[in-house]
C-alpha cells in the first residue's frame, strides 16, 4: 500500500478567471469508498490516470455505473456519486461559469446537471489532452502539460453578457446571500428576464444559484472544521448555520438531505475516506 498523493495547484495568471484550481489526486491499496460530486458554483473537469472514474449515480439522478477516462460535469442541485475499488487517480479542474465559454466555447448553461465524457464536447482535444497527462513524469510535468493546453485553448473574448457576468460576482462575492429581486434590480432588468438569461448562461436560476453557493460555503467550512478537529468545540453546526446565512442548524440540516443526499455526519463520515478530501480540506482557505 503507497502513502495516498493529493496536491492543490492554481492555473497561470492568465487562466485564472476561468479556472480557480488543479488538483492532483493518486491512491492505490486503499479501503473500496464513494465520494459524493456535491453542487457547488464550480463546473468539473476530471482527466483521469490509471483507472476511469466510475459514476455510479450521476447528477441529474439517472443510476449507472458509467465509466469515464475524462469527463465534465455543469451546474447542478443534486449529488452525483462516485465509486472506487481502492484505486482512484486524475486531475480535477474547478472551471468557473466564465470558465466554460472561454476554455470550452459554449456557455455553462449547455452543461447544466450534465456528467458527459469530455469528448462529447471537445471532440479529439479531450483524448489529446489525457496523452499529454500522461505524459508527465510527476505532477509538474502534468500541470505544466496541462497549462501548455489551457493557454493555448483559451480565448478570452468570449464572454457572457455583462449583467450576467455581475449578477454571478455578486452572488459569489456575498456568499449568496443577494436576493433575486436585488440582482435584477443591479442588472436594470425583469425579474422574469434575469432569470432566463441566467439560467440560459449559468445553468441554474439566480435563487438556485445563491442556494448552491450558500451551500457549498458551508459545506467547506464543515470540512476544514473536521479535518482540523474542530468540529464540535471551535465550531458547532449552529454557528456554521449563522455564519453561512441559514435560519438556524435545522436549516442547514434540510439543505444537506436536499442537495446532499443526507446529513452532515453521514457526508463527513463517507469523506474522510477520500485523499480529496482530507488534502482539500487543508489547503483551502479556511474562509472559502
Amino acid at each position: 500500500m503507497s502513502e495516498p498523493e493529493f496536491v492543490v495547484r492554481r492555473p497561470p495568471p492568465a487562466l485564472r478567471p476561468f479556472v480557480a484550481s488543479y488538483t492532483g489526486y493518486r491512491e492505490v491499496g486503499q479501503e473500496p469508498g464513494r465520494h459524493r460530486g456535491l453542487p457547488s458554483p464550480y463546473l468539473t473537469l476530471i482527466v483521469t490516470l490509471d483507472e476511469p472514474l466510475v459514476l455510479s449515480v450521476r447528477s441529474d439522478g439517472r443510476a449507472g455505473p458509467e465509466r469515464y477516462d475524462t469527463l465534465v460535469g455543469g451546474l447542478h442541485t443534486t449529488s452525483a456519486l462516485i465509486t472506487h475499488d481502492g484505486r482512484q487517480s486524475g486531475v480535477q479542474l474547478t472551471l468557473t461559469p466564465p470558465g466554460a465559454r472561454a476554455l470550452l466555447g459554449l456557455p455553462a448553461g449547455e452543461l447544466a446537471g450534465a456528467d458527459l465524457h469530455l469528448s462529447e464536447v471537445m471532440g479529439n482535444w479531450a483524448g489529446r489532452l489525457r496523452e499529454r497527462m500522461l505524459e508527465g513524469e510527476d505532477w509538474a510535468g502534468r500541470f505544466a502539460a496541462l497549462d501548455a493546453e489551457l493557454l493555448a485553448r483559451v480565448r478570452v473574448e468570449r464572454t457572457m453578457p455583462a449583467e450576467v457576468a455581475r449578477a454571478w460576482g455578486l452572488l459569489m462575492s456575498s456568499g449568496g446571500a443577494v436576493s433575486a429581486a436585488e440582482l435584477a434590480r443591479e442588472a436594470g432588468w425583469s425579474g422574469r428576464y434575469l432569470s432566463r438569461r441566467f439560467a440560459g448562461e449559468i445553468g441554474l436560476r439566480p435563487k438556485e444559484a445563491a442556494r448552491v453557493v450558500r451551500f457549498d460555503r458551508a459545506r467547506r467550512r464543515l470540512r476544514r472544521a473536521a479535518a482540523l478537529g474542530e468540529l464540535g468545540g471551535r465550531l458547532t453546526l449552529a454557528d456554521l448555520a449563522a455564519g453561512c446565512g441559514y435560519c438556524d442548524q435545522a436549516h442547514l440540516a434540510r439543505e444537506f438531505g436536499a442537495l446532499a443526499g443526507c446529513p452532515p455526519s453521514r457526508w463527513l463520515a463517507e469523506e474522510f475516506r477520500n485523499v480529496q478530501a482530507w488534502g482539500a480540506a487543508l489547503a483551502e482557505d479556511s474562509d472559502s
